[in-house]
């Protein structure tokens, strides 16, 4: 059974920081790009940074550069999002995301964590 368990969102002040944690199950994690999305109320869903399968590709939006940081645990089955000088706009419902394209196109997706940067 496929679980994508998202943990580590919450209220947090302007300046402050967060670590998302993304816990994989039930399929072969390795083999998996692994990106990060958001979804603030009354918005598309955006992506916001992404790191291929053995972790040598990482790409991040314009947004969060030089402030978050993607990382991977392929011996733990686990993904992160470390995020540093959280601003208001940064305000959403974070997902984690797992693709393949081989053999076989495969997409998960988790139930999502709210993060809330407030004072």
């Amino acid at each position: 059974q496929v679980q994508l368990v998202e943990s580590g969102g919450g209220l947090v002040q302007p300046g402050g920081s967060l670590r998302l944690s993304c816990a994989a199950s039930g399929f072969t994690f390795s083999t998996y790009a692994v990106s990060w999305h958001r979804q603030a109320p009354g918005k598309e869903r955006d992506l916001v940074a992404g790191i291929s399968s053995t972790g040598d590709n990482i790409n991040y939006a314009d947004s969060v550069k030089g402030r978050f940081t993607i990382s991977r645990d392929n011996a733990k089955n686990m993904a992160y999002l470390d995020m540093n000088s959280l601003k208001p706009e940064d305000t959403a419902v974070y997902y984690c995301k797992m693709e393949r394209r081989w053999p076989t196109w495969s997409v998960y997706w988790g139930q999502g964590t709210q993060v809330t940067v407030s004072s």
